[in-house]
Order: C-alpha cells, then sequence, then structure tokens
C-alpha cells in the first residue's frame, strides 16, 4: 500500500476537483493507487465539482446570528450561493449555510477569507463547500460576509418570496438606547440599501467625484457659472440623502430621517451592514 501523503492527496485533488475529505478517503479505499481512487472519485460523481468553477452561483440564501460578546453583542451574516433558486430553497442548502454561519461565528471571522479558513469539523468552510458542490451538482461559493458589533444589534432577514429563504439580511449595531428604534431602522436599511452610515463615512474621492459629476451636469445644463456651486451642493446634498443612512427618509414617514428617530429616543447607530444574495462582487 502506497504511502497518502499530502502531496499525494493534493495531485489527485487537482486532477478531480474533489474534496480533501473524499480524496482522502477514496485513497485510502485504493489503497493509494491513484488510479483506482479517481476511478472511485468518478463512480461517486465527486469529480464533476471542479468542473463547476467556472459557472455562476447568483442564486442562494443568507444566513444570519446575533451573539453576546464582550462589549454587548456581535452580529454576523454570510451569503452562500448556488446557480439555480431550485437549488437554494432545499433544506439541505438552507442547512448547509446554517452550518458556514456557526463555523464562521466559532472562529469570530471578520472576512470571507476567514470564512473559508475556519475549521468544518475535520476540514475547513472551503472545503466542505467543495463537497457540497458535489452534493448539490452546482457551483456553490461562499459569497459576502459582514460583522458588526456594538451594545445590541439588531438583525432583519427579508424573503423577496414565501418560497425562497432569506435573500436580504441588514445588521444594525446601536447603543442600549438605539435599541428602541434598532429594528425601524433595520426595515429602512433591508429596504433602501444606505451605503454609509454618515456623511463623514462616504470616501473623499467619491465625494469628490459627485461634485465633479455634479459641476458637469449643471454647466452642461446652461446654469450660469456664478450659481454653479450653489447647485453642486444642493446635489450633493440629495446624494448623502439617497445613500447615507441616518440622511434617508424614514420610509414609514417620510416627514423625518432615520437620523431623527435615534434623536427621539436619545439614541445613536454605531455601525450597519447589508448582505442581499448576487449582489456580491461579479465571478
Amino acid at each position: 500500500m502506497a504511502a497518502i501523503t499530502a502531496a499525494l492527496i493534493k495531485q489527485v485533488r487537482e486532477e478531480t476537483g474533489a474534496g480533501m475529505m473524499d480524496v482522502k478517503k477514496a485513497l485510502t479505499e485504493a489503497e493509494g493507487d491513484v488510479a483506482r481512487a479517481k476511478e472511485i472519485i468518478r463512480a461517486k460523481g465527486i469529480q464533476a465539482a471542479g468542473k463547476r468553477e467556472g459557472r455562476k452561483a447568483q442564486e442562494g440564501t443568507t444566513a444570519s446570528q446575533v451573539v453576546e460578546s464582550a462589549n454587548g453583542q456581535t452580529g454576523y451574516a454570510v451569503e452562500l450561493n448556488s446557480e439555480t433558486d431550485f437549488v437554494a430553497k432545499t433544506r439541505n442548502f438552507v442547512e448547509f449555510a446554517d452550518s458556514v454561519l456557526e463555523d464562521a461565528v466559532k472562529a469570530e471571522a471578520a472576512s470571507v477569507d476567514e470564512v473559508l479558513a475556519a475549521a468544518s469539523g475535520e476540514a475547513t468552510v472551503k472545503e466542505a463547500v467543495e463537497e457540497a458542490a458535489a452534493l448539490f451538482g452546482e457551483h456553490v461559493k461562499v459569497g459576502q460576509f459582514a460583522k458588526v458589533e456594538g451594545p445590541h444589534v439588531e438583525i432583519y432577514a427579508h424573503k423577496k418570496s414565501a418560497e425562497m429563504p432569506p435573500s436580504i439580511v441588514a445588521m444594525i449595531a446601536t447603543d442600549e438606547a438605539g435599541a428602541a428604534v434598532a429594528h425601524e431602522a433595520a426595515l429602512q436599511i433591508s429596504a433602501m440599501g444606505a451605503q454609509w452610515l454618515t456623511r463623514e463615512d462616504v470616501p473623499a474621492d467619491v465625494v469628490e467625484s459627485e461634485r465633479r459629476v455634479a459641476t458637469e451636469k449643471s454647466l452642461a445644463e446652461g446654469k450660469p457659472e456664478k450659481i454653479v456651486p450653489k447647485i453642486v451642493e444642493g446635489r450633493l446634498n440629495a446624494f448623502y440623502k439617497e445613500n447615507v443612512l441616518l440622511e434617508q427618509s424614514y420610509v414609514k414617514d417620510p416627514s423625518k430621517t432615520v437620523g431623527d428617530l435615534f434623536k427621539e429616543v436619545g439614541g445613536a447607530a454605531v455601525a450597519f451592514a447589508r448582505v442581499e444574495v448576487g449582489k456580491g462582487e461579479a465571478e
């Protein structure tokens, strides 16, 4: 029996696209015979997983959870992608997404890379995802991941249709007083998709770009040059009102802003995040 070394496992993984644990089991069954191990992998339909890597996985689900932490609470949200909504709505896929989230929470992950490197049984999440691709018969991947921390964390998970699992997760961290309106703020985040908490959080290069566009647009419209700066500031304020959470009009009462909600209870928002299936970086 040939020795089943890490190098041998790596070789067979690269040649078949199968997950580490599947390769190890196949090599053990084949007593180290690579050719026989490949036959076993093919017979079990595992090899096809590697061929799915080039296919788009833009459907899927989200999983989220709030846990108690040293400084209050921490919210975690992860997106797990599949190729079709048919797979995304199956119980096994939803349960697998929950297990990925559980592994991320245990590892206290703070990025997608840390999620993929987190332990998942005897393997890693990355390896578990590779094996899941064989099980579901589609390309499967971890998409977006978000983490927020604060004295209080509120999560709202939104379903776009009754038969599908949650496709949007909105999380907001607040101080203790702000917890009173945290749910309303989470609903707002889900519906309106703010990008930043305050206007001070908007990157300087984004502000400058918006300012240039507003200036060029105003001049192209034939506005008198002396009043263009004022028009530009007005358009910048409109940009903030659309993209900054605390400056957005509250969807349930447009006469006030989300910031007004927090002022009314003497509270503050600390951080927020929004994860929506299919809205992450393109593959």
